[in-house]
């Protein structure tokens, strides 16, 4: 039997429903508010820096800075993301400090065993941030990985460093870690290739496996990573020589760009390589010491020279090594501590109608690494042109020819010219006027305050050859200083 409900009653369900309705709206615009308001905090917290820190983490600091630090309570484990990052699912525990979720420019990675003579870490950590500008400190974060398994050891490390570096720990610059044993792989009776005793196979294993858990820690927490030993010197300000050098080699393919001669000290990576890297080092690791690994890392990725930069911008400092005490007197004589004049080098287009011998191409000469342009016996009118990205103002320029080793292929004669009003296509662009600055003497040509004798924004500059040789020319290094970039 077909039941009919009165009208009043069925509106005062459909009452009730609105009701409903509403409450169910004011609960998820309730919800929806706080987390907006949580998602505020939490940027909030993001851009504090040093004048604005957290009670969290003064309590935090205050706690590590009077021995009262319990690894274990700041734990954090890491899952396999296997999609993209390819990071390897262990766990790190954090002995002192935290990333941030904000990315910085460069991140330092040094990985720390304890040694039977000397520690050079502390030194090491020093170095770095008191050669940093503040600006500079911003876009640094450097990781400290202490590999050792001795507990006591890495306790009373940390307790020093928190004591000396409080203030970056707080800033988030610094970041102390620890990988516990259980997920290292089998460190004993490995493969002893090239006739290594079994301990120092074991050595060198280990330390392969420690940067590769180092590496995959620091795959996210920056643009670029340059791997140090821990007890290296800096030079002054090296990250802005970096961050030039970079720019430098905007355009072209690169794997590592090195900073020193030595090891692996001053290896410098792009982030996004990491997560490749420490699973080569993983899967090789019985196999050669990590710095002959890093060559075959770089050549299958297809880069197969050295990019060296010169002068060294990190020195190795320890007298005695962290294998066995031994004694370990390497010195870079390419360092230089100091700050010394980079050169920015705009980015440009390159190019000559001079016959290239092999592969010493155009780009080699204004390139701020340790390689050159390598021509042919030039001729009367002959050029090396450079079209600048955008016009420019340069305050100095440096044209160096020749090398030690071939001292008489240097330009004999010519000029350097500088022009303006582009004209053609992005390929073929080229400058329809030119002024010339002057002659090369001796091979070189060196020009400051070009600002004040150019008026107009230079768009293009060319090295002139105005007289025929018998010689080949090497144009060893191009280097261009700005004083402000054209708004035009």
């Amino acid at each position: 039997m077909k039941v009919t409900l009165p009208y009043a009653f069925l509106h005062m369900r459909h009452n009730l429903k609105y009701f409903d309705k509403m409450r169910c709206l004011r609960k998820r615009s309730a919800v929806s508010f706080l987390g907006v308001l949580v998602i505020c905090l939490l940027f909030m917290n993001l851009y504090i820096e040093d004048g604005y820190v957290l009670e969290g983490d003064k309590q935090l600091i205050r706690e590590t800075a009077t021995h009262q630090l319990n690894p274990e309570r700041y734990a954090h484990t890491y899952k396999d993301l296997s999609n993209f990052s390819g990071s390897i699912n262990i766990s790190y525990r954090y002995l002192a400090g935290t990333p941030l979720p904000r990315k910085r420019y460069l991140t330092i990675g040094l990985s720390s065993v304890k040694r039977k003579k000397g520690n050079y870490l502390l030194e090491t950590i020093k170095s770095i941030f008191e050669q940093s500008s503040y600006e500079e400190l911003k876009e640094i974060t450097v990781v400290v990985q202490l590999a050792d398994f001795d507990s006591a050891w890495c306790e009373g490390m940390v307790q020093d460093i928190s004591q000396k570096f409080a203030h970056h720990i707080i800033a988030g610059r610094l970041i102390v870690i620890h990988v516990p044993e259980v997920y290292y792989p089998i460190l004993d009776g490995l493969k002893r290739n090239y006739n290594d005793p079994e301990d120092r196979v074991k050595f060198r294993s280990k330390q392969n496996v420690d940067y590769a858990f180092l590496l995959n820690f620091c795959a996210n927490l920056s643009d670029y990573y340059v791997m140090l030993e821990d007890d290296v010197r800096c030079s002054k300000n090296f990250l802005t020589t970096v961050k030039k050098v970079i720019t430098s080699r905007e355009g072209s393919y690169w794997v590592t760009l090195e900073f020193s001669k030595l090891g692996y000290i001053g290896k410098l990576y792009h982030s996004h390589d990491l997560p490749r890297l420490a699973h080569f080092l993983l899967m090789f690791y019985q196999e050669m010491p990590c710095d002959w690994l890093l060559i075959h890392f770089r050549g299958l990725l297809a880069q197969k020279e050295v990019i060296r930069f010169k002068p060294s911008l990190f020195q190795h400092m320890g007298y005695y090594s962290s294998y066995k005490g031994a004694e370990n007197k390497l010195k870079d004589d390419d360092f230089e501590e100091e700050s010394f004049d980079i050169p920015d080098n705009p980015p440009a287009n390159l190019h000559t109608n001079m016959n290239v011998f092999e592969n010493y191409e155009a780009s080699k000469a204004y390139s701020s690494i340790d390689e050159y342009f390598w021509g042919k016996p030039p001729s009367t009118g002959d050029f090396y042109g450079i079209v600048f990205e955008k016009p420019i103002k340069i305050s100095k320029i440096k044209v160096i020819t020749g090398t030690e080793d071939r001292q008489n292929d240097i330009l004999r004669h010519g000029a350097l010219e500088v022009g303006e009003k582009i004209v053609g296509s992005k390929i073929g662009r080229k400058c329809t006027t030119y002024l010339r600055l002057g002659e090369f003497k001796n091979g070189n040509f060196e020009m400051t305050d070009v600002e004040h004798k150019v008026l107009f924004d230079i768009s293009c500059m060319r090295i002139l050859v105005t007289k025929s040789q018998k010689e080949w020319l090497i144009i060893r290094s191009i280097s261009i200083w700005t004083s402000q970039t054209s708004s035009q």
